[in-house]
């Protein structure tokens, strides 16, 4: 495994895997884009797809539906980083494709 590889599986297991306020279940489904109710739908998708466009008034409601802030912000690193892993996964597809390497 390349130490890229490396770096990036233990970064998922510490989001996904450690200690932390949000319940494991809910940073997965921010981690996945899946499975999450409005609010949180809202603000992950956004998140994940066009971050430029969270609100204040997204933020708000997460924490109106029971959220703390701490919670809201493993939720939105998982996000983030799930992402981020989709399209690096992606990329990596797209590489081997033209390569011919895998």
């Amino acid at each position: 495994m390349s130490d890229i590889a490396a770096l990036h599986s233990a970064l998922v297991a510490r989001i996904l895997d450690d200690a932390a306020t949000a319940p494991p279940e809910l940073r997965r489904a921010a981690f996945d884009n899946s499975g999450l109710a409005e609010p949180m739908r809202t603000l992950i998708e956004k998140v994940a797809h066009r971050a430029t466009s969270v609100t204040d008034a997204d933020v708000a409601a997460v924490r109106a539906a029971g959220l703390s802030e701490d919670q809201i912000f493993e939720i939105v690193v998982c996000a983030a980083v799930g992402q981020a892993s989709r399209d690096y996964q992606n990329a990596l597809s797209a590489v081997s494709a033209a390569t011919g390497q895998g």
